[in-house]
């Protein structure tokens, strides 16, 4: 009994973070390995282990790529081949999916997938699941090899139930899946000369709606809601979230952190034409023309129309940006009205230096030390 609660403790530990500096909770990073315009998928990918290293130096928590599809701006579409290029040239951060969108895989392979990357990373692995494509309906559809797209997300309880079991190894005798094990896993510490380890990833529900919130909720796992593209949502969901929560092996009491856009620079119109950029990405993604990332004199020169200027408007409403000081205060804010435990920075911008130096900016700002320094 003692070491199934040594072992729960070890759980909770890996889903908290302390914050560090004068932050009110725990930073981390949310990275989609955006391709800008005059940018190649490589040069994108090396931005993204610059931006972890990062991360790592100035003490983030953790570091989560997302899942997507068949959009030319993001080169995130394998979170999990990402994370382990991560791994290698990373040593205390942790590293996740934010997400892995669950529908588009079968269970066990997600399991031995997350499995292998805590192997290569030890106790700090995060497996963040939604239950969106990450993409549009067509895309959808060649990922899961069926139009009845919508039968996947209704599945999804029942899909989530089956990975945790498979990363746990404990399917109940006569199971169909009883003598299926995914590895690495459990089931190389019960065999002769194997090594029990009490790491296996920790498992996240990620959101944009009340749904995931709820499931969270009843299962007592923490939450992770999408508040970079669905800030209406955001407290009625985190509200759900927190009125459903059930005590857990892996929770005592609910952990909900928020992903936001922000980003810093030393001068204000400087970080608005930066995010600029994000915005006609959004423009062009929602209108069925998604492409690379636009540099920001590409979206200073765009001839927004009406209807897009009031969405530019309306979407950067959202978005944290400005000198450092006026992030911190916005973000601060943010975690006041949310009651977030946790805040999941992603930066819009179309380059490297623009992105890496927005969170170095925005450490600065809350005084992360400097741990090469």
């Amino acid at each position: 009994m003692a070491d199934e609660r040594d072992r729960q403790d070890e759980q909770r530990d890996t889903v908290r973070g302390e914050p560090l500096g004068s932050a009110p909770v725990p930073l981390s990073v949310l990275d989609l390995a955006t391709v800008g315009s005059g940018v190649t998928a490589p040069q994108a990918l090396k931005t993204s282990v610059s931006l972890a290293r990062l991360a790592e130096r100035r003490g983030f928590h953790r570091f989560w790529v997302a899942e997507h599809h068949s959009m030319p701006g993001v080169a995130s579409s394998s979170p999990a081949v990402i994370l382990a290029h991560l791994a290698a040239h990373t040593e205390r951060i942790r590293l996740g999916s934010g997400g892995v969108m669950l529908p588009n895989h079968a269970p066990l392979v997600i399991a031995e997938q997350f499995g292998t990357l805590e192997a290569l990373a030890p106790g700090r692995v995060d497996l963040g699941l939604g239950r969106a494509p990450g993409t549009d309906g067509a895309t959808a559809a060649a990922l899961r090899r069926t139009d009845r797209l919508r039968e996947g997300a209704d599945e999804f309880p029942q899909q989530l139930a089956e990975l945790i079991r498979f990363l746990d190894d404990d399917f109940p005798d006569g199971h169909r899946y009883a003598r299926i094990h995914a590895v690495p896993g459990p089931v190389q510490g019960s065999v002769p000369g194997g090594v029990q380890s009490a790491d296996r990833p920790s498992v996240w529900l990620l959101g944009s709606s009340g749904f995931s919130a709820r499931l969270a909720g009843t299962l007592g796992l923490p939450f992770s809601f999408a508040h970079h593209f669905s800030a209406a949502n955001t407290l009625p969901a985190l509200d759900l979230y927190r009125e459903t929560f059930r005590p857990s092996a892996v929770l005592d009491r609910p952990y909900a952190s928020i992903g936001v856009s922000a980003l810093a620079a030393e001068d204000g119109k400087e970080a608005h034409r930066q995010v600029l950029t994000g915005a006609l990405s959004m423009i062009r993604l929602r209108t069925g023309r998604p492409g690379l990332v636009p540099t920001p004199e590409e979206a200073e020169a765009y001839p927004f129309s009406e209807l897009e200027r009031d969405f530019v408007d309306s979407w950067l409403a959202n978005v944290v940006y400005g000198i450092p000081d006026e992030v911190r205060e916005g973000l601060d804010g943010l975690v006041k009205r949310t009651g977030a435990d946790e805040l999941m920075i992603t930066a819009t911008a179309h380059g490297r230096e623009a992105r890496l130096c927005s969170y170095e900016l925005i450490a600065d700002a809350y005084g992360l030390p400097d741990k090469d320094a």
